[in-house]
């Protein structure tokens, strides 16, 4: 069994070194990852179908947790799979979340209600990097002050990731959604977006909302136009059920897209086996197995 400053260091530096590698060598194509999550609403972990939370965070829920955040940060931390997200829906989900970054510290990124004003209190609280959307938007309209600000706020576009969750409209195009998914921006999902916003960011994390808790596959339309457009890494979340899905978000992302399960997963109460998922995703990325012995 590791002490406690050895699976600290794991967790810290060598974890991180290995999720750095991971994302330089996805720039080039490869090494497509499985990002874990742990969803929070109203004081459980949750999953949700993508724009159904209200105002009053009431919400089409398809799986409630008995779990505490700590079981699933252990698990993800066993597994090696850095570079998860943690995302509050709504108020009251603080702790929780806290719980979540304190028992695998550098291994997910936060996000939900952050804003230049708390996201270093994210950082300090053992996130790897704070994930903005409503912030970053004003009525509907991008506000570029505001991203200039939460990137100051945090110490530099490293530690910050982009959430360009979208719909798609009539129009064919994919817009991002803010305010729990429910009001369209202006701002579209194509390539001039994405290296726009490419400069100001270390990552992208994208819902397909549409499909988002559906389990009925994933956007492909959208997975291709992240593959082929994205100068960062970026992670796809949305409708995947299958190790089949992994292969479709490779073959269209073009190695270049992670993915995220939730609702489909046995441990969110689903039908796809959590180990086959990590099976699949430490066959591609083999050094991710060095963090998977014995870390308690």
């Amino acid at each position: 069994m590791l002490d406690v400053m050895t699976t600290f260091f794991f967790s810290r530096v060598l974890g991180s070194d290995l999720l750095e590698s991971g994302l330089e060598s996805r720039k080039e194509g490869k090494d497509m990852r499985f990002r874990p999550c742990i969803d929070l609403k109203g004081g459980n972990i949750t999953q949700i179908v993508g724009g159904s939370l209200d105002k009053e965070g009431n919400a089409v829920e398809n799986f409630v947790s008995r779990e505490k955040p700590s079981y699933y940060a252990k698990l993800y931390e066993r597994d090696g799979l850095f570079g998860g997200h943690v995302i509050m829906l709504g108020p009251g989900n603080e702790e929780m979340a806290k719980e979540a970054l304190a028992a695998f510290p550098g291994g997910f990124q936060v996000g939900g209600g952050v804003t230049a004003a708390n996201a270093c209190q994210w950082l300090e609280a053992g996130a790897s990097h704070v994930i903005a959307t409503s912030f970053i938007f004003h009525d509907g309209t991008f506000d570029r002050e505001r991203l200039a600000q939460l990137i100051q706020a945090v110490g530099g576009k490293h530690r910050l990731v982009l959430d360009l969750s979208c719909r798609k409209k009539k129009d064919g195009n994919y817009y991002v959604v803010t305010d729990r998914w429910q009001k369209f921006t202006t701002m579209r999902v194509d390539a001039d977006t994405l290296i726009e916003l490419g400069n100001h960011c270390a990552e992208f994390l994208v819902h397909g909302v549409d499909v988002e808790g559906k389990r009925l596959g994933v956007d492909g339309d959208l997975v291709s136009i992240l593959g082929i457009h994205s100068p960062l890494p970026v992670t796809y979340a949305g409708g995947a059920r299958s190790i089949q899905d992994f292969e479709l978000v490779r073959n269209l992302g073009r190695g270049r897209v992670d993915l995220t399960v939730g609702s489909a997963l046995d441990i969110f109460g689903g039908d796809l086996p959590y180990a086959h998922v990590v099976q699949w995703h430490q066959q591609q990325n083999p050094s991710s197995q060095f963090c998977n012995k014995d870390v308690k």
